[in-house]
């Protein structure tokens, strides 16, 4: 593994959920401690089962793992920390300020800004020489933080006036308002991240074309803070032997070889690691020993006996309740790499066949929706919204009207706060709103939304109205109608979109508290790419399709009120046939 010779003290691990952060970095860490070397492995996943891995209970301590001589292990548990985070901000103001602002800066610290502050916050402290760290010759970090954390990391003290004197009102500088007096702390840290000597940074990405642009974004974004050192790995790639007897296996392999030779330019030139799809779950010793290593005995040797067919509801019969209402707004939500856009599409096409009129708007930066489905179904229209197209749009709006009264320094911290994920949340959807108004008349589909979070800062009412002022600048616009529209069930329906695998499914069940603490109730669930609904014959597929099988439970008996299955096709979804495949499950893709 070329992410493995002469790795430095520091090793971050990072990528969207489900891509196999966890079990890599823990590999890594195996593989390393067995080699003499003493190391101390540390989870800031929210989906962390780095325990489970080992067999141990660890916690947020440093837990010797008696089965790995020279291994040690640490769990933060983020949302723990951000909740710390929120009370160390929020204690000293409680009683002394209206509730209603109180509430108001509790909203502004429930973000992921937050939350990402706060785990770096936990974890400061071992990124700096200290007698905590001292004995351990590698540090391996199961996550790493975003550029725009980072950058948020290096503003200037500034920030703390900036705040104090009511420029901002902004919703990811709030988080920094706790760290003022730890600022050394912090600079010594973020040098730390940016030494190549003394840090490398691992991508870890699968073959997937939405996957590696999401991931070369990335790149970029901590290449231009410094953070040079970064090497990519193509998890899960599924072996070319297992393509020979199966149709959907060879359709797989074919796929991810396309997207592997499409990859980004700027990951092109990275050096890479691929690590063959294994087909048992990487829990325990033997797994992870075994993850690292290329062999020609990855397939299990027995057959998995599976359902001879899935029960679970197909998005068909979604649709069937969706189309009752005749009209109304439809948003498809979901974390990046869940397949929010084609689920959406899928579900249009659906409404249109039937006779019912449909809106389907998309911010797909692909925009291959637009081009196949234009023209495609005499009651399907589609538009597409241009993401950065409406970000840059409103940015330079805020800027140039909040922004025309700060200095320079002030105007700075105003830019970084607009690089928030929440900006192209806010701005994409003041450009759905125009469309929303429709879903009286007819169906509206979307294909993305702001989370609740997100949602509640747009709320023009009592302790957010400062918020939205600053957002919103002289624009007139106001969201408490929209807002009113998305709480309200009769009018919308909300589809959470995930995966079958346990860290996509824990990041939809978090969305959906999200959600309901804005006061919106999700309608559904849809498991999408299913591969157990696609009922496989390679070994392999059939396996993973075995491991499946216990998330999907988890959705239809803890988390959904009512949900839908889609299974993983052989060809892409893309076009009317295709996507309307997506609604019917096929026996034929078995």
């Amino acid at each position: 593994m070329h992410f493995l010779n002469q790795p430095p003290r520091y090793l971050f691990f990072t990528g969207k959920g489900g891509v196999g952060k966890t079990s890599i970095a823990c590999a890594t860490a195996v593989q390393l401690a067995s080699e003499g070397k003493r190391v101390l492995l540390v989870s800031t996943d929210p989906a962390s089962n780095v325990g489970q891995v080992f067999g141990e209970s660890i916690g947020n301590h440093i837990t010797e793992i008696p089965a790995v001589p020279n291994l040690w292990a640490l769990e933060i548990d983020p949302q723990a920390a951000a909740q710390a985070y929120r009370d160390r901000i929020v204690g000293p103001v409680r009683g002394v300020l209206p509730e209603t602002v109180v509430k108001g800066i509790e909203e502004q610290l429930s973000g992921a800004c937050t939350t990402e502050i706060a785990a770096f916050d936990e974890f400061t402290a071992l990124l700096i020489d200290s007698t905590l760290t001292a004995d351990f010759e590698h540090i391996i970090f199961d996550t790493a933080p975003t550029g725009h954390t980072i950058r948020l990391l290096q503003l200037p003290g500034a920030w703390s006036g900036f705040l104090e004197e009511g420029k901002g009102d902004a919703s990811c500088l709030g988080p920094l308002a706790g760290l003022e007096k730890q600022r050394t702390q912090y600079k010594t840290a973020v040098d730390a991240l940016a030494d190549p000597q003394r840090t490398r940074l691992v991508l870890v990405a699968r073959a997937q074309r939405a996957t590696l642009r999401e991931v070369a974004r990335t790149h970029e974004e901590l290449a231009a803070i410094g953070l040079s050192q970064q090497y990519l790995v193509v998890n899960g790639v599924l072996p070319a032997s297992e393509a020979a007897h199966d149709e959907l296996a060879a359709a797989i392999h074919q796929r991810e070889q396309a997207a592997l030779a499409a990859m980004p330019d700027v990951l092109q030139a990275l050096p890479r690691d691929q690590i063959d799809l294994k087909p048992f779950n990487l829990v325990g010793l033997d797994a992870l020993r075994h993850l690292l290593v290329a062999t020609n005995s990855g397939s299990p040797t027995s057959s998995i006996e599976l359902p001879a067919q899935l029960d679970a509801p197909s998005l068909s019969s979604l649709v069937d309740d969706i189309a009752v209402d005749g009209h109304g707004l439809v948003m498809v939500m979901g974390k990046g790499g869940v397949g929010k856009t084609t689920l959406a599409a899928a579900v249009a096409v659906e409404l249109a066949h039937r006779g019912l009129p449909v809106h389907l708007t998309t911010s797909d930066p692909a925009a291959h929706l637009s081009e196949t489905l234009e023209g495609s179904l005499p009651n399907l229209t589609v538009s597409r919204i241009d993401p950065h197209a409406e970000t840059e749009r409103y940015r330079q709006h805020v800027l140039d009207t909040k922004g025309a009264q700060l200095d320079a320094q002030g105007r700075a911290l105003l830019e970084e706060d607009l690089r928030s994920p929440c900006t192209e949340e806010i701005a994409v959807f003041q450009a759905f709103s125009r469309i929303i108004r429709e879903a009286g008349k007819k169906f509206v589909v979307m294909d993305t939304a702001p989370t609740g979070h997100t949602l509640l800062l747009l709320d023009a009412t009592g302790a957010y109205h400062r918020e939205v002022t600053r957002q919103m600048g002289n624009t007139g616009l106001h969201y408490t109608t929209p807002m009113m529209q998305l709480q309200d069930p009769k009018q919308t329906k909300v589809l959470i979109a995930t995966l079958a695998e346990t860290t996509p499914v824990l990041e939809a069940a978090n969305l959906q508290s999200d959600l309901r603490r804005a006061g919106i109730e999700p309608w559904a669930w849809i498991v999408n790419n299913s591969v157990a609904a696609a009922r496989p014959n390679s070994l392999l597929l059939r396996q993973r399709a075995f491991n499946e099988l216990r998330e999907i439970d988890s959705v239809a008996t803890h988390h959904a009120k009512r949900f839908a299955v889609v299974p993983l096709l052989k060809n892409e979804p893309v076009g009317v046939d295709r996507l309307r495949d997506l609604a019917h499950p096929i026996t034929e893709e078995a």
